[in-house]
């Protein structure tokens, strides 16, 4: 199964997922309101009906006796719809008209609704549903009725503006995870508790090491002893080491001694894995902060990249913490995880248009396959509810 297949059969399952509020929205003002009933004129009060005149019967001549009439071969029976079909004779399967082919036409109409301020604040109102945000929902708006503002539309046209439109905004931030010559490169992931940190961290390492680089995984969440055995556990899976310390151990040192010795084995990655941390707790914000400097003292690159990981089941929250973490660990890159479990994917486009930050991949599932680089078209068809 592709990627774009479980991407469009597992987002949004919710009842108000964008592509059936399009229909609903077409379909709501598609109808042409009833004419009033025409008013018959007053043509007095009615008058009796004259009466039938009695005729006599006529006489009839008398009929001779019936003999038996002559066999008439049986008509034949009529055939069934499926026997129609296939001689082409049922009307139902009759091919369309020359013009009809020409011009895509068929027998029954799309639903079409004039595009005017009601429908634009309806179309708004659904994309903030989604969370994509006000600002962005506005703009998304504005740029879809620019040129078609009066015009009927129908929910197919709709549907392809949306997607354009999505995908326009997507476009710039779809950028996979720069690699660099410098060994190794180091890659810090963030996030809030529950984001999806180190799953990820064991998908990209899977996917890193079957491109043949040298990987290895710092277990820098020392305060969770579970979130250190998960990552071991993926480190299995392939084959990359994973480095640990003992539980409540000083995650900046871990760090400081992982990077040294990434460096003498000659490893082109190094993934460090880190505590989930509330955006609104600064004594941990300040510890990542800290994390970062302790390794700038082996490489003053370092971090060469900070992968920011959200949930997207967390909607608009997502703009608060990339606003937070971006200043705290200059975030370098966007990974967005669980958008089979939300119908708030819309999220992302608001993340796009207001940060402009590389989005490197997003996730739909714990398969290891579940996580993919991150493509506008699919995403915004996926979003949109359109067909591949």
């Amino acid at each position: 199964m592709s990627f774009f297949k479980k991407l469009k059969e597992r987002m949004f399952r919710s009842s108000d997922k964008i592509g059936e509020g399009l229909e609903a929205l077409v379909a709501e003002g598609s109808e042409d309101p009833k004419t009033p009933p025409r008013e018959v004129p007053d043509r007095g009060p009615e008058l009796p009906e004259p009466p039938v005149p009695e005729l006599p019967e006529p006489d009839l001549p008398e009929v001779p006796p019936a003999t038996d009439p002559e066999p008439v071969a049986p008509m034949p029976e009529d055939p069934a719809p499926s026997d129609r079909r296939e001689a082409g004779t049922d009307p139902k399967s009759a091919k369309p008209s020359l013009l009809g082919r020409l011009f895509g036409r068929t027998a029954v109409e799309e639903p079409r609704r004039v595009l005017d301020d009601a429908m634009l604040e309806s179309l708004e109102e659904l994309l903030i549903q989604a969370d994509m945000g006000v600002d962005t929902a506005v703009r998304v708006t504005a740029n879809i009725a620019e040129g078609r503002f009066g015009r009927k539309i129908s929910t197919r046209e709709l549907r392809a503006a949306l997607v354009a439109e999505v995908a326009r905004i997507m476009e710039p931030v779809a950028r996979p995870m720069p690699i660099y010559p410098q060994k190794p490169q180091v890659v810090l992931v963030v996030g809030v508790n529950g984001s999806g940190k180190t799953t990820t961290i064991g998908k990209l390492a899977s996917q890193f090491k079957a491109a043949g680089k040298t990987v290895v995984i710092a277990a820098g969440d020392t305060f969770r002893a579970a979130a250190v055995e998960q990552l071991q556990i993926w480190g299995q899976r392939a084959g990359v080491p994973v480095l640990t310390a003992p539980e409540g151990s000083d995650p900046a040192s871990l760090a400081f001694d992982a990077l040294t010795k990434a460096r003498a084995d000659g490893a082109d990655l190094l993934m460090i894995d880190t505590a989930g941390r509330l955006q609104n707790r600064q004594d941990l914000m300040e510890e990542l902060a800290k994390i970062v400097r302790v390794i700038r003292k082996v490489d003053p690159t370092a971090p060469h990249n900070t992968l920011l990981v959200l949930d997207a089941t967390t909607g608009q929250n997502a703009v608060a913490q990339v606003d937070i973490f971006r200043k705290i660990a200059d975030v370098s890159g966007l990974v967005m995880t669980k958008l089979d479990g939300t119908a708030k994917g819309g999220v992302l486009v608001a993340l796009a248009d207001k940060f402009g930050l590389p989005i490197h991949a997003i996730g739909v599932g714990e398969q290891i396959d579940d996580l993919a680089p991150f493509d506008p078209e699919e995403f915004a068809r996926a979003l949109v509810g359109a067909e591949g």
